[in-house]
C-alpha cells in the first residue's frame, strides 16, 4: 500500500494564499524572506497549525541574505514528524506549504516531507508526484541536498533533482533564462537531459 504524506497536499505562493482559505487547511508550513512582515491571509483560515521559517531563496552566500541551512531542513522534518505523529491521524487533513512564489523553497520542503513520509519511495517517483502537485516546481538545491543527507538517501534525491531540472528545462525553456537571472547557474548545470 502506498503511503502518502497527507490526503490533501498544496504548494502555493503568497498571492495564492487567500484562495486557499476555504479549503480546510489544517497544517501550514510558511517559508518566507526574513524581512517579510506577518502575512494577514491566515486570518481568514480556520483553525490550523502553522510553522514559519525565514530564509532567502538562494543557493550561494550573498551579502545581507540568509542562506538555507541544515537547521532549516531539520525544522521542515520536525514539522513533518509532528504531522505524522499527531493525535488526530484519522481526521481529514490538508497540508499547505508556501513560499514567495511557490516554486523553489516550498517545493523543496514538500519534496522533503513526502520523502520523510515515504522512506522507500524512489526519488523519481517523489518528483513525479511533486510535479503533479505543483507543475512549475524548481526545488532549491541546497535544501534538497540537506534533506538527502538528513534522510539518509545517499545522494538519491540530489540525483533525481538533476533529472527533474532537465525535464523542467525541456518542458519550460523559459526557466533557463529565469534561473540564470536569479544566479542559479549551479542548478542549471545540475540538469540531466534525457
Amino acid at each position: 500500500m502506498e503511503t502518502t504524506f497527507s490526503p490533501v497536499l498544496t504548494v502555493c505562493g503568497i498571492e495564492e494564499l487567500p484562495g486557499q482559505s476555504s479549503r480546510n487547511v489544517t497544517h501550514v508550513l510558511s517559508i518566507v524572506d526574513p524581512e517579510l512582515p506577518e502575512l494577514e491571509a491566515f486570518g481568514a483560515y480556520g483553525e490550523h497549525h502553522r510553522t514559519t521559517l525565514r530564509f532567502h531563496d538562494i543557493i550561494a552566500a550573498a551579502p545581507n541574505r540568509v542562506m538555507p541551512r541544515p537547521e532549516h531542513v531539520e525544522a521542515v522534518l520536525r514539522f513533518g514528524t509532528d504531522f505524522l505523529m499527531r493525535q488526530d491521524r484519522e481526521a481529514a487533513s490538508h497540508v499547505l506549504v508556501h513560499c514567495h512564489m511557490g516554486v523553489s523553497r516550498s517545493t523543496a520542503a514538500m519534496l522533503t516531507l513526502m520523502a520523510q513520509a515515504n522512506p522507500d519511495e524512489p526519488g523519481e517517483s517523489l518528483f513525479a508526484r511533486l510535479v503533479a502537485i505543483r507543475p512549475q516546481a524548481w526545488p532549491n538545491s541546497q535544501m534538497i541536498s540537506f534533506a538527502d543527507e538528513q534522510l539518509g538517501r545517499r545522494g538519491e534525491l540530489t540525483a533525481a533533482l538533476g533529472r527533474h531540472y532537465g525535464r523542467q528545462i525541456k518542458s519550460r525553456p523559459e526557466f533557463t533564462e529565469w534561473m540564470a537571472t536569479l544566479g542559479r547557474d549551479a542548478e542549471l548545470q545540475m540538469a540531466i537531459h534525457d
